[in-house]
């Protein structure tokens, strides 16, 4: 039978999760769980690899299962057929992406629903035990807060399914029944597959709000948490979430599409967009409770400007006429240097419309409080300026307003994105008692920050719409040119 390694190897690299795009892994297990299928018939596995091909070591999370026959409706899925090996004693084996197979999403939520650990089992396609490699981990089942939620309440999985566009987790949504056969409301189960040390905050920020008694996040229902070999670590040992679930709301538009019916229409994003900066607000104000607040150090003021010089220089080498800003971007960050901080926070990281669902009877909820993927989980879990949010919220209004004139060459809707602008800062003024425009200079490099890591995003994956971040570099300097050069 074929070495893990090599079974996967092919299969990765055309996966969207994978992050080391244009190389080939280089790939080693370094541990695992096995999970039981009540019928016995299916072998479910999970693997952790380590890729070294990189500068940096990456470590993924493979679940895969194993079937003596083909899984209807999942060719899609098939990782490999692994033929039986020479001394024939193995038969024909079909292995799978396991988040597909119906049987590895309810094996992961039973988990979830039972506290408790899993064994280490061997690694279904090597020649070789690896449980010596996968002695070292040992997952356990959790739910968030602390507080149990039963299968009874939750019912069982009737269906499963992958939510199309996974980049760093995959996310399965779950069909549940009750114990008559009746429909209840469906879960959905997040498995992240580049894993870090240390607690994701999308478990934790989340679970924090919900525990506080907030109603802008899905309800938490439970997380998987795991430990495996790392030299770099103080014991040996990374420890680390590997999944989570809570609470999906079907058939529901996020904040973006209904922004972009808006401009659409020639409607008024007003209202929305006030309600939606009172959320914010709200939210902000939960978390600064539930998980506390800390006042910026200078090391939090110099990180601040590094992040806006590296962007700048990274900018600049994608679009040279940028460093006609040059001048005007040091002196934002002096001004930065020198201004009054607020306290810092727990945020969500990465805000934009996307990340905003219009729930019926609830009003905006706030979902993948993961923070930005690319940024290292150090920094995601660090306490930050709430004004972060505020100002990827701005931008996203921006991006509403621009990708509409994309699809409508030489027609503006900047006065749509201006009131939407607008009317989101007045509702969270009003809900926090303090203008975030109070705070301009903050806001501004915050959200000049944001739009120079625009400038490189779409100067390398889509140049037609750079119009977009560098109109609104502009924008924030037009009029402070000259009191702002130094």
């Amino acid at each position: 039978m074929q070495e893990l390694e090599e079974l996967l190897l092919s299969w990765m690299v055309r996966q969207r999760w994978y992050a080391g795009k244009g190389r080939v892994p280089l790939l080693r297990r370094i541990g695992g769980f096995r999970l039981q299928d009540p019928a016995g018939e299916v072998d479910v596995d999970v693997h952790l690899m380590l890729d070294e091909s990189g500068q940096s070591p990456t470590i993924y999370q493979v679940p895969l299962t194993y079937r003596s026959a083909r899984l209807a409706g999942a060719d899609h899925a098939l990782v490999a057929t692994v033929e039986p090996n020479s001394q024939g004693r193995h038969a024909v084996r079909y292995v799978y992406d396991a988040p597909h197979d119906p049987v590895f999403a309810n094996a992961l939520l039973q988990l979830m629903l039972v506290e408790g650990t899993t064994t280490a089992g061997e690694s279904a396609v090597s020649n070789e035990s690896s449980s010596g490699m996968a002695s070292g981990m040992a997952p356990e089942s959790g739910v968030a807060g602390g507080h149990r939620v039963s299968t009874a309440i939750l019912g069982h999985v009737t269906a499963s399914h992958v939510l199309k566009g996974e980049q760093s987790n995959t996310s399965i949504i779950l069909e549940l029944a009750d114990a008559f056969g009746v429909p209840t409301n469906p879960l959905i189960c997040k498995l992240f597959r580049v894993l870090h040390h240390g607690d994701n905050p999308d478990v934790v920020v989340q679970s924090a709000l919900a525990a506080a008694g907030s109603t802008h996040v899905p309800r938490s229902v439970g997380y998987v948490v795991g430990e495996w070999p790392d030299t770099s670590a103080p014991d040996g040992m990374a420890r680390g979430h590997l999944a989570c679930a809570q609470e999906f709301f079907p058939d529901v538009e996020d904040a973006w599409r209904v922004a972009l019916a808006a401009v659409a229409a020639d409607e008024d994003f007003s209202e929305q967009a006030r309600s939606l900066g009172q959320t914010t607000a709200e939210v902000h104000a939960t978390l600064a409770h539930a998980m506390t607040t800390v006042t910026a150090t200078d090391e939090d003021v110099a990180a601040l400007s590094r992040s806006m010089r590296a962007r700048h220089a990274s900018a600049v080498s994608e679009v040279p006429a940028l460093a006609a800003y040059d001048s005007m971007v040091r002196a934002s960050i002096e001004r930065v240097s020198s201004a009054k901080w607020p306290a810092l926070q727990r945020i969500h990281g990465d805000y934009h419309l996307g990340q905003v669902l219009e729930v019926p009877h609830r009003g905006w909820v706030l979902v993948d409080f993961e923070g930005e993927p690319l940024r290292p989980l150090t920094e995601r879990t660090h306490p930050d300026l709430a004004l972060r949010d505020v100002a990827g919220m701005l931008r996203s209004f921006d991006y509403a307003a621009g990708s509409w004139e994309q699809m409508h060459p030489g027609r503006s809707v900047r006065e749509w994105a201006d009131r939407a602008r607008t009317a989101f800062l007045e509702g969270y003024a009003k809900e926090s008692g303090r203008d975030p425009r109070d705070d301009a200079v903050l806001l501004d490099a915050l959200e000049l920050d944001k739009a120079l890591y625009e400038v490189v995003y779409e100067a390398r994956n889509r140049p037609t719409w750079l119009t977009i971040p560098t109109t609104a570099i502009d924008r924030l300097f037009a009029g402070r040119r000259s009191d702002l050069r130094p």
